[in-house]
């Protein structure tokens, strides 16, 4: 049977801009990871926010739902539509949503220097726009390893954190201002180029960072841009073991003061997971858990390295090793920023960003691995994050993608811990049922009254980060 809506989206993005055919659509229906799968009515490729808007349009006009996607780096399930609804569609693999694509909306505005923004497309990558601006002087805050492929729109969509939070905040606090486009087509134009003290209402760019694409489709983005030290200095200290890595965060923000660029935490399995399939170099053989430090500023590397040499001595801190030059700085950073690529060489890994307070984290550590053994004794685990913010990337591989137990140990035991079940990646699919753990009932009702109202007939990312309401 014909569907309707096809001849209506291609009118407006025309022929070559609507994806139907199965093997054109399949890169669209599976994440990152390889975990979330599903089927697509079929992937619209707007190049506009007029086009966004029509699209929108249509979609509400022949009641179909609607997955924002764009570099499709997530991993949670966030950004693929859902599977199809019953055997007869998943025989013919047709699906339920339609995949609107960002990354033709890669628009990159003239720099404004004098308000140290710029105003980028949602489809425009991380690397685009940090070259773009770079001649300039100034970059973009956050920084990603999918930096190649990660949109702006998406980090946007899921208050993106990275390795840089503990200098300059995560994604929410790089926005200026945003347009975005409303279920029913209505495009909200005025936030876009607000100005940076703005207090005329609710402050709706920051109600849609973070909504995961469930309340509007953001089309442009204006940044906040910073002006980047002069001086890099990378450290890697090996410790003896997570009680003695934890215990050197407070020593290393005294020393390190505002310098301190980025504060990461990687295990002895995973850096041997990362020699072993990358090649990368074990800067500190033997250690039981690594701190890797970048110290940054302007008046030469000789304050930042006086800055970690106060570290020397405390208690158990076995190594230092420093780099100073461009060459070594990439590989002392290869060893934190490969561990996802190594880790998919396992297998399709269970992947939970969580965080908790500071004083739990050392006892985060610790108790995962039995939890996930509990439940699942076959597993392999993986651990590493960002240690400032007591950030953790739980990678679980060995159960199927659909057992959830050991999910569920974990993100349970963060609740216990007093954290949160989403850090930075959003929860995506993967973890609607586990919002409790986080977020009291009347925080969660909230959050609905805000969908209902931006999004009365769910057509925005149905399934994703609130649970279908019965």
């Amino acid at each position: 049977m014909d569907d309707p809506l096809l001849p209506a989206l291609r009118d407006v993005v025309g022929t070559a801009h609507l994806l139907v055919d199965p093997d054109l659509r399949a890169p669209h229906e599976v994440d990152w990871t390889g975990r979330f799968r599903g089927s697509a009515r079929a992937v619209v490729r707007p190049a506009s926010t007029e086009q966004v808007a029509a699209v929108l349009r249509a979609c509400a006009e022949h009641t179909a739902t609607v997955v924002v996607q764009g570099g499709n780096t997530g991993l949670v399930g966030g950004g693929v539509p859902r599977p199809a609804p019953d055997a007869d569609d998943a025989h013919h693999g047709v699906g339920r949503d339609v995949v609107l694509l960002t990354t033709r909306l890669d628009r990159l505005d003239d720099v404004d220097e004098a308000s140290g923004s710029v105003a980028v497309g949602a489809g425009a990558t991380l690397a685009a726009v940090r070259a773009h601006v770079a001649p300039h002087g100034l970059d973009v805050g956050v920084d990603l390893a999918s930096r190649d492929s990660a949109t702006i729109g998406g980090m946007v969509a899921t208050d993106a954190g990275g390795t840089r939070v503990v200098a300059h905040g995560p994604m929410h606090d790089q926005v200026l201002g945003l347009e975005a486009v409303l279920a029913d087509g209505r495009v909200l134009t005025s936030w876009l180029d607000a100005a940076v003290k703005d207090t005329a209402g609710y402050a709706l760019p920051r109600l849609l960072v973070g909504s995961e694409g469930t309340l509007a489709v953001v089309t442009r983005v204006r940044l906040r841009l910073r002006r980047p030290p002069t001086d890099r200095v990378v450290a890697v200290l090996g410790c003896r073991d997570v009680a003695a890595a934890v215990g050197l965060l407070a020593p290393v923000r005294r020393a390190a003061g505002t310098a301190l660029q980025a504060c990461e935490l990687v295990l002895r399995a995973g850096i041997d997971l990362v020699v072993g399939t990358t090649g990368a170099t074990d800067p500190v053989p033997g250690a039981g858990v690594a701190l890797l430090l970048e110290l940054a500023g302007d008046d030469g590397p000789e304050p930042l390295l006086a800055r970690l040499a106060a570290l020397d001595g405390p208690p158990g801190l076995e190594a230092i090793v420093v780099g100073a030059d461009e060459g070594d700085r990439r590989r002392l950073w290869a060893v934190r920023e490969r561990h996802t690529e190594a880790v998919a060489t396992l297998g399709v890994p269970h992947k939970l960003d969580v965080a908790v307070p500071l004083v739990r984290l050392a006892e985060l550590l610790e108790r995962v691995g039995p939890a996930v053994a509990a439940v699942a004794p076959d597993a392999t685990v993986h651990l590493w994050g960002h240690a400032a913010e007591g950030n953790v990337h739980v990678n679980v591989v060995g159960p199927a993608a659909d057992d959830d137990a050991a999910d569920d140990a974990v993100l349970a035991l963060v609740g216990r811990l007093g954290g949160t079940i989403s850090a930075e990646h959003g929860v995506g699919r993967a973890k609607v049922d586990h919002l409790h753990h986080t977020r009291d009932a009347a925080s969660i009702a909230v959050m609905r009254a805000v969908k209902q109202a931006l999004d009365p007939d769910g057509r925005l990312g149905p399934g994703v980060l609130l649970a279908d309401s019965p």
